[in-house]
Order: structure tokens, then sequence, then C-alpha cells
């Protein structure tokens, strides 16, 4: 009978010393590296101060009352243009189908989430009630259409509506 044998360095206490410090660093290491790419993609909070955001929700309560006794139709239609841009068009009427004219008209593409991609489209009058405007950065997804329109220095029109952006 034969029996083999090969001599192999024994197992010290310092070699499993350097193999608990290596793995144990290498765990370390990655839960550092993860918990440094989470706080790096945090979008942030929704808004700056909930107090604040309370005290003037009675105040959007009662303009969107005023709102509502206005019966305006307001249709708006987004489409995606060449390199990620966005036309928005908007037709305001008022109740007895005229055309609302003279108002400011604001928009806003907000990612739901993640605040960092939101985008302002500035629209202008190009004819009595039709308000355009563009905005760039617009890449396909869900997407917050946010509008308000202002008379006088004061909102007299506020939505808020979910869209999808296909390619």
């Amino acid at each position: 009978m034969s029996s083999s044998t090969t001599a192999g360095r024994p197992l010290t206490g310092r070699a499993v010393l350097i193999m608990l410090v290596a793995f144990f660093g290498v765990v370390i290491g990655v839960n550092a590296l993860m918990m440094r790419f989470a706080i790096d993609t945090l979008p942030g909070t929704d808004v700056d101060s909930a107090y604040r955001a309370s005290l003037a929700y009675e105040r959007e309560i009662q303009a969107a009352h005023e709102q509502d006794t206005r019966h305006w139709r307001v249709v708006a239609r987004i489409e995606r243009g060449a390199a990620d841009s966005a036309n928005l068009r908007v037709v305001a009427r008022d109740s007895k189908g005229a055309p609302l004219t003279g108002l400011d008209f604001s928009g806003r593409l907000e990612r739901p989430a993640d605040k960092r991609a939101d985008r302002t489209v500035t629209l202008t009058e190009v004819e009595a009630g039709i308000y355009k405007g563009s905005a760039e950065g617009i890449l396909a997804g869900q997407w917050n259409l946010v509008l308000e329109g202002d008379a006088g220095g004061k909102r007299v029109f506020r939505s808020r509506n979910r869209v999808v952006l296909g390619d």
C-alpha cells in the first residue's frame, strides 16, 4: 500500500486573522460603496417644510373652488420631438367656448420619482386661446404635467395630470 501525503503549510493564527480581516474588509467596503450610491441618487424631499405646506393648503382649496365655478375647458396636448424634446400645446376656452386670451400660462413636466429631472415649459400665446411651448431633456416614461394660468398676477387656473410619453 502506498499512501501519498502532501505536506503544506500549517494553518496558523496569523493566517486566520488575515483571512478574517480581508473578509470583513471586503464586506464593509461593499456596504460603504452601496450606501454612497444610495445617498448620491436620493432625489430629496418633496416639500421643504411640511408645516408651511399645510398652512398653504386652505388657500389651495379656496383657489380650486374658484376655478371650478369658472367652468373653463383647458385641453393640453404634449408630443415628444427630436433629441429628447417635448412640444406642449394648450387650448383654453371659457364656459361659453370663447378663447381665453391674455393669460400667462406656464407648464412643468415633473418626474414622479426624481425631482432632479423636472423641466419648466414656457408657454406663449400663438393664437387667441392657444398657447405653445417646448422643453428639452424630456425622456420617455411617466411625467406629471402641471399647468398654471395667471391673470393680473393671480393664479386663476391649475391642473395636474399624469402623462406617459413614448419613444
